[in-house]
């Protein structure tokens, strides 16, 4: 009886951690190629409110309204380039879960690899230039006070 109690918190605690999708069913299309296409379209896309989100798992007012405008876009026949682009343009590119890599970004996205790269580099250099030292022999005056020091006999 134990076991099934545990088993059944288990159960309660993966389900509770799964994306509960937040398309309610007055937004579902009756076309499924539609409604396939418009998931796909919002699973792309940030809630600005939520921002971690897609608008397909936000429960914002927001999300619901872009989902709503997306689905209105797909039914007056825009493909799902033209839907994204459209969203884009009125939303800014933030409203991509993934966003684009072009030239305005690219130093965005090229810094870490930047920083990478000059930190080899100078690690590179620096491990070059890193002079080895030479073990030099003691003196005997030197011998000697080691030897008092450590209380041995010369």
């Amino acid at each position: 009886m134990k076991l099934l109690r545990i088993l059944a918190v288990l159960a309660a605690m993966l389900l509770a951690g799964s994306p509960a999708f937040a398309v309610t069913p007055d937004e579902v299309l009756p076309d499924p190629s539609l409604e396939a296409r418009a998931r796909s379209i919002s699973a792309e896309l940030r809630c600005m409110i939520c921002q971690n989100q897609s608008i397909d798992d936000s429960d914002a007012e927001l999300a619901r309204d872009l989902r709503v405008l997306l689905r209105q876009r797909l039914l007056a026949g825009d493909s799902d380039a033209q839907v994204l682009d459209y969203v884009v343009s009125r939303y800014g590119e933030f409203v991509l879960l993934r966003p684009m890599v072009n030239w305005r970004n690219a130093l965005l996205w090229g810094t870490p690899v930047l920083l990478l790269l000059a930190g080899g580099g100078y690690i590179l250099v620096a491990s070059r230039r890193r002079k080895t030292l030479e073990a030099v022999a003691l003196t005997d005056e030197e011998r000697k006070a080691l030897n008092e020091a450590l209380g041995k006999d010369a």
